[in-house]
């Protein structure tokens, strides 16, 4: 690809921001009638911790710079339904062959192909003008040489691309998608283009890809849209329908390279397989992104496919946008590590909401998980700021690795992980385990609410390591079998009660007559743990079947009511429980 600077990058690409260079292996496949499946096995960069979309996109070679206006004045127009010879212009048995660089108007209906193949330093610009081509031999259009290549949609003007079921020539460097390119490609105007893959890809780009705007609609048989250095959407609205992946970046030989970038636009996918897939980065700094994957979270995955939403090698990032995801697979996933720092997210997935195998960071934004097998998972998880509303089935926070554990059994402490609150807002609703980590968890600020399970096999709070309530706000309500609270060395106060299980309802922490906190559970509950800087004394009450006042953050108010109350238990601060797994360390 060329290394030009991207003129429709974003201005806070001008960041610099560093990218650890440790490696993750990522494996990257590719199935169609004109390719052979292939697996890599070469290793994305790590990501580095809580970098977001501006550092990330910076770290990488910048996209080629193409113009993305077409100045017709001198343009050579080409009659596709009846198409003759002109200056820059072959045409023979059905092929329309542009062998220049400069500005091309195509009009008409063709039953043929499209190609350019020209030597010469500059742009050629493809503008289609109410353009029908279909190929029976291969792809309609077919940037075989070029320096850069533009193609333009007119406006008002309705273009559509279909290519053959059966590819003439299937060589390893031969076109293999509707609109193929071997130079870096741009795509823009406000037009429309109809793009259909019967053969495999919808549109590919050898090098890289940039989509600017157009109305773009893509269904294909393998993967939808490909730029295997980068592919960046900075505008327009992009509808995608494909067998395997929706948006792809394959480069695996330069690790500034093979990412995607949500730059802008609207974008909207169903895949067979993977939402975005980018062997080093998938990031979404603005734009409207909306993901099925794999059917959606009710789908089933085989065991040798993906249907992640987001998944990359090195980093996963979304710092602003919309984004919502319905997938089978993960919904964010990478190889290294996840960010959020900005944006709106709403999820619903039949397997991970997040899963970072190195290091997930919460930094900002709305996280909005409705349904998931567990929410956030990774060997570490930084939460600094923003907020997380996460339904599960099973443990809602999941600290682990695959790391060697130090002691054994089922308490026994992998080495390295972590789970580290400092800002932010978290509301777990839980099947399994609330808050677990297989290594320690410190909560020095922000506020952890936590409605846990209702079967003793699980805890509310879970934490095999030391597990410090240094700040902040936590209160999490859940069964009592497996109950956990904070270390007695923890610099705040906590309190932590069990008593004989309630029906679904209101519990609350009380001060002689005043209510410190309530909490309105939609399960039976049988354990309580609450810590504040609203804890100053020595011993407090635990009341049921009260009422919340005030507002609400998810089922937790720092008011309430006493009519109808019953106190079950009074409990002395940083005291584990009677019956409980008492405070770790």
């Amino acid at each position: 690809m060329n290394r030009n600077s991207l003129s429709l990058s974003l201005a806070a690409l001008a960041l610099v921001g560093g990218l650890t260079a440790c490696s993750a292996t990522a494996v990257a496949t590719s199935t169609s009638q004109n390719t052979t499946t292939t697996t890599s096995t070469a290793t994305a960069d790590a990501g580095t911790q809580g970098a977001g979309a501006a550092a990330v996109l910076a770290a990488n070679t910048a996209a080629t710079a193409i113009t993305t206006t077409a100045d017709t004045s001198n343009a050579v127009t080409v009659d596709l339904s009846n198409p003759t010879a002109a200056t820059g212009v072959t045409a023979s048995g059905g092929t329309v062959t542009i062998t220049k660089a400069g500005t091309y108007v195509l009009t008409g209906t063709l039953a043929g192909q499209v190609v350019v193949n020209t030597t010469d330093k500059g742009q050629v610009t493809v503008v289609l003008s109410g353009a029908t081509i279909t190929s029976s031999t291969g792809s309609a259009l077919a940037v075989t040489d070029a320096d850069t290549v533009l193609v333009y949609l007119a406006s008002g003007t309705d273009n559509a691309l279909t290519d053959a079921k059966t590819y003439a020539d299937t060589g390893t460097d031969a076109p293999n998608a509707t609109l193929f390119s071997s130079a870096d490609m741009a795509i823009a105007g406000s037009g429309s283009l109809t793009v259909t893959g019967t053969s495999g890809d919808g549109i590919t780009s050898k090098d890289g890809l940039t989509i600017a705007g157009g109305t773009i609609t893509v269904k294909a048989a393998d993967d939808g849209i490909r730029g295997k250095d980068y592919l960046v959407v900075t505008g327009g609205t992009i509808t995608v329908t494909s067998t395997g992946d929706g948006l792809k970046s394959d480069n695996d030989t330069d690790a500034k390279l093979g990412y995607v970038a949500i730059e802008g636009g609207t974008v909207t996918i169903t895949a067979g397989g993977d939402g975005v897939s980018a062997f080093t980065d998938a990031v979404v700094a603005d734009g409207t992104l909306t993901i099925k994957a794999g059917g959606g979270h009710t789908g089933k995955v085989a065991a040798d496919a993906s249907a992640k939403a987001l998944k990359s090698g090195s980093n996963t990032v979304v710092s602003g946008g919309t984004v919502s995801i319905d997938s089978a697979d993960d919904a964010l996933h990478s190889d290294s590590t996840v960010t959020i720092d900005g944006g709106s997210l709403t999820v619903a997935t039949g397997d991970d909401a997040v899963h970072a195998e190195a290091d997930f960071t919460l930094a900002g934004g709305t996280l909005n998980v409705t349904s998931s097998y567990e929410g956030l998972e990774s060997a570490k998880i930084h939460i600094t700021g923003g907020s997380a509303t996460v339904t599960t089935s099973d443990d809602g926070i999941n600290g682990t690795s695959g790391a060697a554990q130090s002691g054994g059994g089922m308490n026994s402490v992998q080495t390295g992980v972590e789970v580290d609150m400092s800002g932010g807002t978290v509301v777990l609703d839980t099947g399994g385990d609330g808050l677990d980590s297989n290594g320690i968890a410190t909560i020095t600020g922000g506020t952890m609410i936590v409605s846990g399970p209702t079967d003793n096999g699980n805890g509310a709070l879970d934490v095999n390591g030391t597990f410090l309530v240094n700040g902040g706000t936590l209160i999490a309500v859940g069964s009592s079998g497996m109950m956990v609270a904070p270390a007695t060395t923890s610099t705040q106060k906590w309190v932590a009660a069990t008593f004989t299980a309630q029906k679904a309802g209101v519990v609350q922490i009380v001060s002689g007559q005043t209510v410190l906190a309530t909490f309105s559970s939609t399960k039976a509950f049988a354990s309580i743990v609450y810590s504040s800087a609203e804890l100053t004394g020595t011993a407090y009450d635990v009341y049921v079947n009260g009422q919340a006042t005030g507002t609400a953050t998810g089922p937790y108010s720092t008011g309430g009511s006493l009519t109808g109350a019953t106190k079950v238990t009074t409990v002395n601060v940083d005291t584990a429980a009677a019956g409980s797994m008492g405070g770790k360390r």
